[in-house]
């Protein structure tokens, strides 16, 4: 399937894309909170020449019926296992998540790590407290109600344009497809207990978030880690702190762009993210391994030219 598609999952809706060879090494991806698949859309024809690609709503997110559990961070990591029980991907998958989406990814590692081959985490949640403030205020029990009871086309349209640095990408089209999700059933009340979770209207709770990493330490897989300079909703300085608890992690700044590189500069975001999976993917392969992530770079010409700018803010 090229398109989006709706397939039943122990029962439960869920909307999935699939793309690329079903042959190629698969590679799962993950949005954001509130968000769906489509946060995806400019990366799915560039990684299809080189790799199966994956994504979902997420329970409850999107057109995808919530869990009949109240919802955390396993039991959205769950469904996306159940997901790939039920499209019949059973191979270690490359995971790349956005926002909560990363934290997603960081929870199916450790749920199932032999389902993880790398992590691409997208200015990812679980690596600082601060937070957008109109997430911060869905935690406040009754604001939070009237702020998902309905919403409105000036509430969407600040929301699309949060997340850009270019206020141009909060388009019409965008817009409307905040406004179709939000009158399905489930999404406000999973995006509200989704933030009570995680957050208070101070910001995002550390007990999560330290046990979260802590435990994903513990088992090691290629990381990319990257941010946007100008991101809104989880600040780039988030960035240096998962630096300090992913050392050997590759990281990157894209210097003026928002919360979703994806979109804003998707065929830099391609690039970057398929000489990571090149790299990932010659160091599991049979015969002489590189000794250092060093040592690989440096036999790859055009790794080792994107690696040049990888560390540090610019």
């Amino acid at each position: 399937m090229s398109t989006p598609a709706i397939i039943s999952v122990n029962g439960r809706r869920t909307r999935v894309r699939v793309d690329g060879d079903p042959a190629s090494p698969p590679v799962l991806l993950l949005h954001g909170i509130g968000r769906s698949l489509e946060d995806w859309a400019p990366q799915y024809p560039r990684l299809a020449r080189t790799h199966r690609v994956i994504a979902l709503d997420l329970p409850g997110s999107g057109f995808s019926a919530r869990s009949a559990e109240p919802t955390t961070l396993e039991v959205l990591a769950r469904g996306v296992i159940d997901t790939l029980e039920t499209l019949g991907e059973r191979r270690p998958l490359h995971v790349a998540g956005n926002s909560l989406g990363g934290a997603v990814a960081m929870q199916l590692l450790v749920l199932d790590p032999d389902r993880v081959a790398s992590l691409v985490l997208v200015n990812s949640a679980g690596f600082g407290a601060e937070v957008a403030l109109p997430l911060r205020l869905l935690a406040i029990p009754v604001l939070g109600h009237l702020a998902t009871r309905r919403t409105t086309r000036v509430g969407a349209r600040m929301t699309e344009r949060m997340a850009f640095a270019d206020p141009a990408l909060a388009t019409r089209e965008r817009i409307e497809h905040a406004l179709a999700i939000a009158r399905q059933t489930g999404p406000s009340s999973v995006m509200l207990e989704t933030v009570r979770e995680l957050a208070t209207w101070r910001g995002i709770r550390p007990g999560w978030r330290a046990g979260l990493t802590a435990a994903a330490a513990k088992h090691p897989r290629p990381v990319l880690i990257v941010w946007g300079g100008r991101d809104r909703i989880l600040p780039a300085h988030h960035l240096e702190a998962a630096r300090q608890l992913f050392p050997r992690a590759e990281t990157h700044l894209f210097s003026g762009i928002g919360h979703m590189s994806q979109i804003e500069c998707p065929d830099e975001f391609a690039a970057r993210v398929q000489a990571f999976l090149s790299g990932a993917e010659l160091a599991e392969r049979p015969g002489p391994a590189p000794s250092t992530l060093a040592s690989m770079h440096g036999r790859d010409p055009a790794r080792r030219k994107l690696m040049e700018t990888s560390h540090g803010f610019r």
